[in-house]
C-alpha cells in the first residue's frame, strides 16, 4: 500500500479553494480582530427593545455579526480538517471556537430580552414591513412563549445545563475512550482489530467465522457493563423527561418534535406504515439467507454483501461525468452549479497525512459550498460525491434565495437533497449499465440502503419511544427491560428468517444516537420524502422539477420543514411517502431476484 502523501506535496487543482473565504491567514487575522471588537455591542440593547425600531437594529446587528463569525468558523475548520497535525490551524480553529462562545454568549440575552414584550406588542412589530425578513422567526418566538420560562428559572435551567448533559458525556467517553474489544479471529487464526471503526467491515467479510467472532467479541463487552449503560440512558432519559415537564409539554417527544414543528401524528405514522410493511423486509432476509447458502441466517450475517468479486472502478474523473449525466434531469441551471463546484475548486479530493476522515459538505453565508472527500476509485465514493453534492447545492440555492437567519435548514429535510441526488444516479447508471453483475452489486447498495435508513431507523425510534413513555410511566429501564423491549422489536423487524441469540438483545448500549433525543426517525422520513420526490422529477418534467428547485431547495428555512416538503409536492403528514417509499423497495427487490435467475 502506498504511503499518503503530505498536505503540501497534494495538487492545487485537486484541493478547495479556502482564498475565497480569506485570500490569506493575516487576512483572516485582520478580521478576527476587527470582529472581536464588536464583543459589547449588545450591550445598548439590553433593556432596550421598545419599539419595531430597536427591535430591527438588534437583530440586523446580530445577523451581521453572525454572518463574519460564520465566515471565519468555516474557514478556520476548514484549515484544521485539511491536515488535523498542523497545530498552526488547530489553534485556529480554537480560536474561532472560543470566540463564537463569546459571541453566543453576549447575545443569549436577546431571545429572553424580545419575550418580554406582551404578545400583542410583538405581534404588532411583526406587521412593521421593516421587520419582514424577521417575521417568520419571530412568530416561531412568539409560538414558543407558553414554553419559555421566566428569567430566574431560565438562568437555573442554564446553569443546570453541564449536570444534564452527564449521561450524555459519561456514554460518549465510554464508547469511544475506554471501551476495548477482543481482536476478532477469521477461519485461519489470523487476529483481526475490532474498533468502533473497523465493526461493519468486519461483519461484510466474507469469512463467517470472522463475522461470528467479531459480532460475539463485540456484544460480550458491551454485557458485561449493560447495567452501568442502562443507568446511562435512564439517566439521558430523565434530563428529557424533567426538561418536557417543567417547560409544559405533554412528553418529551412533543417537546422534542416541536423543536423542528413537526406534528407527532408524522411519527406515529412512519412507525404504523413501516410495521405494514415488514413483510417486505422478511421477504429480504429470506433471500438473504438463500443466496448466502445458510441452514442458519444470523444477525452477524445481515451486513454480508450478496454481490461479491465485482470489479466497479471509478476514478474521480469518471465520477464527474457520471454525476452529470446522472444528475440532468435536474436542468440547466442545477447543472451549471454543479460544474461550478466541480471545477471551481469547491471539493478537496484525495486523502492525505492527516486529513479529517469521511466525507462533509460545508461552508456558511457568503462562502461557496465545500465538499471534503477522501477519494478512492469505487462505485462507494462516486455515490458519497453525489450524496455531499445534494447538500451543497441545496445550501448554494437556499443561501442565494433567503437572508443569513433563513438560509439554514433543519435536520428534518437536511437529508433530503442529498438522498434525492443518490435516487437519481442510480436510476440513471442503473439503465446506461449492461454488465449484470454490477446491475446486482447497484441494486444490493440500493436495498441495503433502504434497510439500514428505513427499516433500521424506524426500529430504533420505535425503540427510542417505547424508553421514554415506560420511563414516564414509572417503569424504571434496568438492563434487562431494555434488553426485552429490543430483543422483541429486532425479531419483529427482521423476521423468522433469522436465527436470535441473545447478543443482539444488548445492541441498544451502543447506539449513540438513543443519547440525542428523537432524532433517528428523521433518517427514514427524509429517505421516504427523497424517494418520492426523485420519482416526481423522473416522470413529471420540467414543472415538477422547477417545483422541487423553487420550493425546496431555494426555500432554506422561510417557512416549517413540513410544509416546505408538501409545497414541494410531498405530505409528510399523510402515510403515502412512506407507502411509496416502500414500493420503490419493493420493486428493487423484485428487480434484483429477477436478474439472478438471470444470471
Amino acid at each position: 500500500m502506498a504511503e499518503l502523501i503530505t498536505r503540501d506535496e497534494q495538487k492545487l487543482e485537486n484541493t478547495w479553494d479556502l482564498t475565497t473565504i480569506f485570500e490569506s491567514d493575516e487576512a483572516f487575522e485582520t478580521e478576527y480582530e476587527k470582529l472581536e471588537a464588536h464583543l459589547g455591542d449588545e450591550e445598548k440593547f439590553k433593556g432596550n427593545i421598545n419599539s419595531a425600531e430597536s427591535l430591527l437594529e438588534a437583530l440586523e446587528t446580530e445577523r451581521e455579526l453572525g454572518e463574519r463569525l460564520g465566515r471565519l468558523f468555516v474557514y478556520a475548520h476548514l484549515k484544521h480538517d485539511q491536515d488535523t497535525s498542523n497545530d498552526t490551524y488547530s489553534a485556529l480553529e480554537s480560536r474561532a471556537r472560543t470566540l463564537a462562545v463569546k459571541f453566543n454568549s453576549a447575545w443569549s440575552f436577546l431571545v429572553p430580552e424580545i419575550l418580554k414584550l406582551d404578545e400583542e406588542t410583538l405581534k404588532a412589530y411583526m406587521e412593521d414591513d421593516r421587520l419582514k425578513e424577521f417575521k417568520f422567526d419571530l412568530e416561531i418566538l412568539n409560538n414558543e412563549r407558553p414554553h419559555v420560562l421566566s428569567d430566574k428559572e431560565e438562568k437555573l435551567i442554564a446553569q443546570a445545563g453541564e449536570v444534564m448533559s452527564t449521561p450524555s458525556s459519561v456514554f460518549g467517553m465510554f464508547n469511544n475512550a475506554d471501551l476495548e474489544f477482543e481482536p476478532a479471529v477469521d477461519s485461519e487464526g489470523n487476529t483481526h482489530t475490532l474498533t468502533q471503526g473497523t465493526y461493519v467491515d468486519l461483519l461484510k467479510s466474507p469469512d463467517r467465522t470472522l463475522r461470528k467472532s467479531a459480532y460475539e467479541n463485540l456484544y460480550t463487552a458491551y454485557e458485561a457493563y449493560k447495567n452501568t449503560l442502562s443507568q446511562t440512558l435512564s439517566g439521558v432519559v430523565n434530563t428529557h423527561i424533567f426538561s418536557a415537564n417543567v417547560r409544559g409539554y405533554e412528553s418529551s417527544r412533543h417537546q422534542a418534535l416541536s423543536n423542528n414543528h413537526i406534528p407527532e401524528s408524522v411519527y406515529d405514522q412512519l412507525v404504523e406504515t413501516v410495521n405494514d410493511n415488514l413483510h417486505l423486509l422478511h421477504r429480504y432476509t429470506e433471500l438473504r439467507k438463500k443466496i448466502l447458502g445458510l441452514d442458519e441466517l444470523k444477525m452477524y450475517d445481515i451486513y454480508t454483501p450478496l454481490v461479491g468479486d465485482v470489479d466497479f472502478e471509478v476514478t474521480y474523473e469518471e465520477a464527474k461525468d457520471w454525476l452529470k449525466s446522472g444528475l440532468s434531469p435536474m436542468g440547466e441551471d442545477y447543472l451549471s452549479i454543479l460544474d461550478e463546484g466541480l471545477n471551481n475548486r469547491w471539493v478537496d479530493i484525495y486523502e492525505n497525512k492527516g486529513k479529517r476522515s469521511g466525507a462533509y459538505s460545508s461552508g456558511t453565508y457568503g462562502t461557496n459550498p465545500f465538499i471534503l472527500m477522501n477519494w478512492q476509485d469505487n462505485v462507494d465514493n462516486l455515490f458519497t460525491l453525489a450524496h455531499e453534492f445534494g447538500h451543497s447545492v441545496h445550501s448554494y440555492y437556499s443561501r442565494k434565495n433567503q437572508t443569513s437567519n433563513q438560509a439554514g435548514y433543519s435536520i428534518f429535510v437536511a437529508e433530503v437533497a442529498s438522498t434525492f441526488n443518490e435516487a437519481l444516479l442510480a436510476d440513471y447508471m442503473y439503465e446506461k449499465l449492461d454488465d449484470t453483475k454490477k446491475k446486482l452489486y447497484l441494486l444490493n447498495e440500493q436495498l441495503e440502503g433502504f434497510r439500514g435508513t428505513v427499516f433500521r431507523q424506524t426500529m430504533f425510534a420505535e425503540f427510542e419511544h417505547e424508553m421514554h413513555t415506560l420511563k414516564e410511566s414509572g417503569v424504571p429501564l434496568t438492563a434487562s427491560k431494555l434488553s426485552e423491549v429490543y430483543g422483541e422489536l429486532n425479531r419483529k423487524y427482521y423476521g423468522p428468517a433469522v436465527d436470535y441469540d441473545e447478543h443482539i438483545e444488548v445492541e441498544w448500549a451502543r447506539i449513540p444516537h438513543f443519547y440525542m433525543n428523537y432524532y433517528v426517525y428523521q433518517y427514514a422520513t427524509g429517505y421516504a420524502a427523497a424517494a418520492t420526490l426523485s420519482k416526481q422529477v423522473l416522470e413529471g418534467g420540467e414543472e415538477v422539477r422547477d417545483r422541487y428547485i423553487n420550493e425546496f431547495l431555494k426555500k432554506g428555512s422561510s417557512n416549517y420543514p413540513i410544509e416546505i416538503l408538501k409545497n414541494a409536492g410531498v405530505d409528510m403528514t399523510t402515510a403515502e411517502p412512506i407507502t411509496n417509499a416502500m414500493k420503490v423497495f419493493e420493486s428493487q427487490l423484485d428487480e434484483f431476484e429477477r436478474l439472478l435467475e438471470e444470471a
